[in-house]
């Protein structure tokens, strides 16, 4: 592993159920953490590529076609296209998108094609005495984003994946540092935090044998030792009303939180997929293990889109009202801009943390309450 190896931190941002906002999650941290000086790279291995459309600003089809026409080398599927498909060169960094209006964000493009590696990826992934074959395959992922990474000098990788339990996000999520799930204040997401109680120690078995395996290890692009912990995650997506979540939404983020604390914390604990319990408390993360709660956009969300911005960065130029209701979006992307923020200083602090770094403590994050008589 290289001292640039070394240095690059890659967050998987997963969960199987849809809906949840990873897609604006990781435009939104990464736009951020690049705003606090660092360097992201920003990944889209969904094949809906919504991460490439939001920060191209496509409109429709055409421009998408028109995209993989001229560019449809520098995308995540191309740059591991040589392992798959057994192509007689190997693989390089793909130019990067260099996201508009924010220096040090870049993104390394979708594309529906990477889906047809799925069943490769699974047989290759199955740990059987066929694997000769296909020995290149399970690290192809991980060396194809590092040196894409490398090439712009990036701190962050931030991994914008599909819901699903297929082999590319048990790859993905193998060879990423840490996991962060969003989350979405409803049944489903109950449901799914329990689900992935069951999922992620498995994955976490899967990807330590892999790991351990000689014909991986010594393949052209070794799959790597990761061990992804998870950080936390972010409760997004409820109306709130007088600054706190109308009661409706208040039940499902409560039962979430105790969903973490009750199930997924402890089987995380024990696989070894979580930081230290005392690294989480100097974050300020509680036993819920929420980053953050983020009421939903509203009317701002469409606005971002508009112009491939997030939500906290658009002016008031960019906001087509007038009067007290432009007033109230400007406060409202002002209170956005601070909740994002320190998110991502927590994340920063658990970064360092996971590195054995001396950290200072921040305050506690605030789990909302519903409204008295509600």
């Amino acid at each position: 592993m290289t001292d640039d190896q070394e240095s690059l931190t890659r967050i998987a941002f997963f969960n199987h159920k849809g809906g949840v906002s990873k897609t604006t999650s990781v435009f939104h941290v990464g736009w951020m953490l690049a705003e606090r000086g660092h360097t992201v790279l920003m990944v889209d291995t969904d094949p809906q590529c919504n991460l490439t459309g939001m920060v191209m600003g496509f409109r429709g089809s055409g421009e998408l076609e028109a995209f993989y026409k001229d560019h449809g080398d520098s995308t995540i599927r191309s740059a591991v296209a040589p392992a798959f498909e057994g192509r007689p060169r190997p693989i390089e960094a793909v130019e990067t998108v260099q996201v508009p209006g924010r220096a040090g964000l870049h993104l390394m493009a979708g594309d529906i094609r990477l889906a047809e590696y799925e069943v490769t990826l699974g047989i290759a992934q199955e740990l059987s005495g066929s694997i000769q074959a296909l020995q290149n395959v399970p690290g192809s992922l991980s060396y194809a984003i590092d040196v894409t990474a490398q090439s712009i000098g990036a701190d962050y990788v931030l991994i914008d994946m599909s819901p699903g339990l297929g082999a590319i996000n048990q790859n993905l999520v193998g060879i990423s540092d840490y996991v962060i799930v969003p989350v979405a204040p409803d049944f489903f997401s109950v449901m799914a935090i329990d689900s992935l109680t069951r999922v992620l120690p498995r994955w976490r078995r899967w990807a330590s044998q892999a790991a351990a395996m000689e014909i991986l290890s010594e393949a052209a692009y070794p799959f790597p030792n990761r061990q992804a912990k998870v950080l936390g995650t972010i409760v997004q997506r409820f109306r709130p009303r007088a600054g706190k979540p109308a009661a409706a939404f208040q039940r499902w983020i409560d039962e979430i939180g105790a969903a973490f604390k009750a199930n997924l914390r402890p089987a995380l604990e024990k696989s070894g997929q979580a930081l230290s319990r005392e690294a989480y408390t100097a974050a300020g993360i509680g036993q819920d293990m929420a980053l953050a709660y983020i009421a939903d956009f509203n009317s701002l969300i469409g606005v971002s889109q508009e112009h491939s911005t997030p939500v906290f960065a658009l002016t008031a130029d960019q906001i087509p009202n007038v009067g007290f209701v432009l007033e109230t979006n400007i406060d409202s992307t002002e209170r956005f801009h601070e909740e994002f923020s320190e998110l991502a200083l927590r994340i920063e602090n658990l970064v360092a943390s996971g590195r054995g770094e001396s950290v200072g403590t921040l305050e506690p994050v605030e789990a909302p309450t519903e409204l008295d008589g509600e």
